[in-house]
């Protein structure tokens, strides 16, 4: 098979965290290296309670049927002490309940143009799954969790 010809069979899904306030963390999602979209998810807790930040670490991404949104959804599988962890749109903490929100407009607690990149994020995961098992891996900045902007907001 020539240069070509060969088509890139693992897609490398990962979330980098990069800022946190006492209601979210944000980052970005990245699909082979490149930016795709931002993310938006609760904040990170002590507490093993949802809604909380999923621990970084590398998991499943499949594509199942989702009741609360009625239709088939991307979830993030085998995260320890969680379920039914989704990526999906909305825009604000308060929609997420431990899950990764997506869009393409980032502001403090807010991600914007949601739906229209979950729509396009959506085709991209289900191209990769019906290819084959997928991971995503999900990274805090080197050295430890994100910058926490409510503690630079107060100094």
């Amino acid at each position: 098979m020539g240069f070509d010809e060969q088509r890139e069979e693992t897609v490398i899904f990962q979330v980098q965290r990069h800022q946190s306030t006492s209601q979210s963390v944000t980052g970005e999602l990245f699909v082979n290296t490149v930016h795709y979209c931002w993310t938006l998810e609760p904040p990170y807790a002590a507490s093993t309670v949802k809604p909380r930040a999923i621990p970084a670490g590398t998991y499943d991404l499949d594509i199942r049927f989702s009741p609360r949104f009625n239709r088939m959804m991307p979830h993030i599988e085998n995260i320890p002490d969680f379920n039914d962890v989704m990526i999906h749109f909305g825009n604000f903490p308060s929609q997420t309940d431990g899950c990764i929100l997506v869009g393409s407009i980032l502001e403090s607690n807010f991600v914007g143009n949601s739906r229209a990149e979950f729509d396009t994020l959506y085709i991209t995961i289900l191209d990769a799954v019906t290819e084959g098992p997928q991971v995503i891996i999900i990274t805090d900045p080197q050295g430890g969790v994100a910058v926490d902007l409510d503690s630079e907001i107060a100094t």
